[in-house]
């Protein structure tokens, strides 16, 4: 592993983003986050260094994204380990209940977003022919449920994007999907009710999970990826 990588993480306010964030920069690593909370990033400012960079962006505005992108290149340059981390869940409900702009939500922030930090970050990567991009999918992106079909929808969009993706990048990239497993975050409250709380919490998650993280390498590329349970 390098002594010290630069690593982008969407949706780093809460969840798995901010247990990935602590458990990067307690390791040495620094780290580049965005996510919609202006409260839990003003945190996230007072409580790491300012090596790190912490920013209120909406991955699904293309705009935003590229005026982040803009400076965080400018800044930092590219990324080494690209996280595209930040996603929605659906309200438990049957497809045919699930209003249109719940609907859209989730497609806007699951597969628009992870392409707006694609389209974005990605080429600069290219252009030196290294970094890896690790775009999260979930169990349910490799099977589905009821009541979920929103959120796996998205989740196989991501795993067919990102094989396609790996076909496109040169030779000493990668890009993989990502099944985290199941970690006792809101989002799986929102779908589990209180049975999460027999699962790992992010914080235990990210202790096995980050050093999972920073040996994905090239070889790896267009594989799917299944994280260590916490």
């Amino acid at each position: 592993m390098a002594a010290n990588k630069k690593v982008l993480i969407t949706g780093v306010s809460r969840g798995l983003g901010r247990a990935m964030a602590e458990e990067f920069i307690r390791l040495g690593h620094t780290v580049i986050g965005c996510g919609r909370s202006e409260k839990a990033v003003a945190e996230l400012k007072k409580q790491f260094p300012a090596s790190n960079d912490f920013t209120v962006v909406d991955v699904a505005s293309d705009e935003q994204v590229a005026a982040w992108a803009k400076r965080i290149l400018s800044s930092h340059g590219a990324p080494e380990l690209l996280l595209n981390n930040a996603a929605l869940i659906n309200r438990n409900a049957p497809l045919w209940e699930v209003p249109a702009k719940e609907f859209s939500d989730v497609i806007d922030v699951n597969i628009k977003g992870v392409v707006n930090v694609i389209r974005h970050f990605v080429p600069t990567m290219v252009a030196r022919r290294a970094g890896v991009i690790v775009n999260f999918s979930s169990g349910w992106g490799r099977s589905a449920d009821a009541e979920v079909a929103p959120y796996c929808a998205t989740k196989w969009a991501i795993e067919g994007l990102t094989s396609s993706l790996s076909q496109e990048l040169p030779s000493g990239m990668a890009a993989v999907p990502l099944n985290p497993g199941i970690i006792d975050t809101d989002m799986l409250r929102s779908s589990f009710g209180g049975s999460s709380s027999s699962y790992p919490s992010p914080s235990k998650w990210a202790k096995t999970a980050v050093p999972f993280l920073l040996k994905i390498n090239s070889a790896d590329n267009g594989r799917q990826l299944t994280a260590p349970s916490g």
